[in-house]
C-alpha cells in the first residue's frame, strides 16, 4: 500500500467515525416534544386515579360532616353526644384529603349559615357539585338513626375503595371505615347499653 492509500484510508475512517458521532450529539439538542416513556405514562395514570379516589373519599366524608352539622343545628340537645363524633369525622375528612386534595378543616360545630358558606366554598374549590345534606328528622331518635345510616354508607364507601387504593392510603381508608362503623354503633346500639 502506498502512503497515499494509507492516508486516504485513515482520513476515510476518521470521517466515518465523526459522521456517526456527530449526529448523536446533535440529536439531543434538536428542539421538539419528547415522548414520555411507558413508566412515565403509567405513573401519570396512577397519580390521576389516586387523586380521583382521594376526591371521592373526601367528598363522602365532607357530606357526612355536613349531616352532623345539620343534626346539631336541628337538635342542639344532642350536642354532648354528637360533638365528639363530629370532631372525629372532621379529622378523618382532613386526613383523607392530605397529599392531594384540598380540604377545609372544620374545628368546631359551625352555625347553619357558616356551614352553607363553607359547603359552597368547598364545592367551588372541588369543581364538582355536592348535594346538600338530607333534611333532619324532627324526632331526635330518628335523627340519630339517620345519622347512623349515613355513617354506615360512608364507611361502606371507604371500604369499597380499598380495592383500588395504594397501600398507604388503603390503610387510612380502612381505619376511617372502621371508625365509621364504630360511630354507627355508638349512635344506635351504644345508646341502649
Amino acid at each position: 500500500m502506498t502512503t497515499t492509500g494509507r492516508r486516504a484510508l485513515l482520513t476515510a475512517g476518521i470521517a466515518a467515525a465523526a459522521a456517526t458521532a456527530l449526529p448523536g450529539c446533535t440529536a439531543a439538542e434538536e428542539p421538539g416534544p419528547r415522548k414520555p416513556g411507558a413508566a412515565e405514562v403509567e405513573a401519570a395514570r396512577v397519580a390521576r386515579a389516586e387523586a380521583a379516589l382521594r376526591l371521592r373519599s373526601v367528598t363522602a366524608s365532607r357530606s357526612l360532616l355536613e349531616r352532623y352539622d345539620a343534626a346539631l343545628a336541628a337538635h342542639p340537645a344532642l350536642a354532648p353526644r354528637l360533638t365528639p363524633l363530629r370532631r372525629s369525622v372532621a379529622a378523618h375528612t382532613k386526613a383523607l384529603g392530605e397529599g392531594g386534595t384540598t380540604v377545609r378543616p372544620a374545628t368546631a360545630a359551625p352555625s347553619p349559615t357558616a356551614t352553607a358558606t363553607a359547603s359552597a366554598g368547598a364545592t367551588a374549590s372541588a369543581g364538582a357539585s355536592v348535594p346538600s345534606p338530607a333534611p333532619v328528622a324532627a324526632d331526635p331518635r330518628t335523627a340519630l338513626n339517620e345519622l347512623a345510616a349515613a355513617e354506615r354508607t360512608t364507611s361502606d364507601t371507604h371500604a369499597a375503595a380499598l380495592v383500588t387504593a395504594p397501600p398507604e392510603y388503603a390503610r387510612l381508608l380502612a381505619s376511617v371505615a372502621a371508625a365509621g362503623a364504630a360511630h354507627a354503633y355508638l349512635l344506635t346500639e351504644g345508646a341502649r347499653a
